[in-house]
């Protein structure tokens, strides 16, 4: 199998700007707000377990929980499959949420990827392609990436904030992935606050996630809930993960984290946290 260091993003490159879409006014900040409420969703490219596309229906389970930050996996934008509609635009618009997409592959006429809604200033925004093994007859593997955009976060520092999605079937894929988003987001001498959210695809304790505790703390619940597959789940592949600044007094604690009950609107439960915005004297 050929290992490709980065997928052939190119031409997806010089899509970014146009796939790029705020939408909605976002409302004053709260200036006694000291907590984040974050949700990881892998929307089955808005396809329900019903095998209905109703994207609709997801943004009623998004905007049940109030986010200010969310990481979705698996977003179509004009792909014939799903309508050829623009999801995450049409999401954050349905939501009252700025919307950025994240495209790692060509499909179906369309594009095919990650996505972040926030109702946080954004001052950044940036996709990186993730190692990954060239598919061949004989094994389909796609592209992988993450989109990672930088808000301000209600205590008025800078946050940054990572939607992505693990290789399905390499094991090999997936650890090469994990440490290529630590060397990316969690390097020595990286002071930035950051949460990391997506479908990892692996258990709690597979090797993906032993490479990502290394340099970050799991938000996860003490039973590790299970998030797939949706009507009767039996593992956890769905998480957020939380990065304090190694050189200062500011992080998160955790105050709630739970895995949604929803169990039609995709082929994965949702993942929610509130973490709290410390500072210690």
């Amino acid at each position: 199998m050929k290992k490709l260091p980065l997928p052939r993003t190119s031409r997806l490159a010089a899509l970014l700007v146009a796939t790029l879409t705020a939408v909605a006014t976002l409302p004053a900040q709260d200036a006694g707000k000291t907590s984040l409420r974050v949700l990881c969703y892998n929307i089955h490219y808005g396809q329900g377990n019903d095998g209905v596309y109703d994207l609709e229906r997801l943004a009623a389970v998004i905007k049940a929980v109030k986010p200010d930050l969310v990481a979705l996996q698996e977003v179509d934008v004009m792909v014939r499959r799903s309508g050829k509609v623009h999801q995450a635009s049409k999401l954050g618009e349905q939501c009252g949420l700025k919307a950025f997409y994240g495209p790692t592959q060509h499909y179906e006429g369309g594009l095919y990827g990650n996505a972040i809604l926030t109702n946080l200033p954004v001052s950044d925004v940036l996709i990186h392609p993730l190692p990954y093994t060239e598919a061949t007859p004989e094994l389909t593997t796609y592209p992988r990436a993450a989109i990672a955009v930088t808000v301000t976060a209600p205590d008025g520092k800078p946050l940054r904030f990572i939607s992505t999605h693990f290789q399905h079937n390499v094991e090999s894929d997936r650890v090469e992935q994990a440490h290529a988003i630590n060397d990316l987001f969690a390097a020595d001498g990286d002071d930035l606050r950051s949460i990391l959210a997506g479908d990892i695809n692996a258990v709690p304790d597979a090797e993906p996630v032993k490479v990502l505790l290394t340099r970050w703390e799991n938000a996860i619940d003490e039973a590790a809930a299970p998030t797939v597959p949706s009507q009767k789940p039996t593992s956890r592949i769905d998480y957020i993960f939380h990065r304090s600044t190694p050189n200062s007094a500011s992080g998160f604690s955790v105050e709630e984290t739970k895995v949604i009950d929803e169990a039609m609107a995709s082929d994965h439960r949702p993942v929610f946290a509130v973490l709290t915005l410390t500072t210690e004297p």
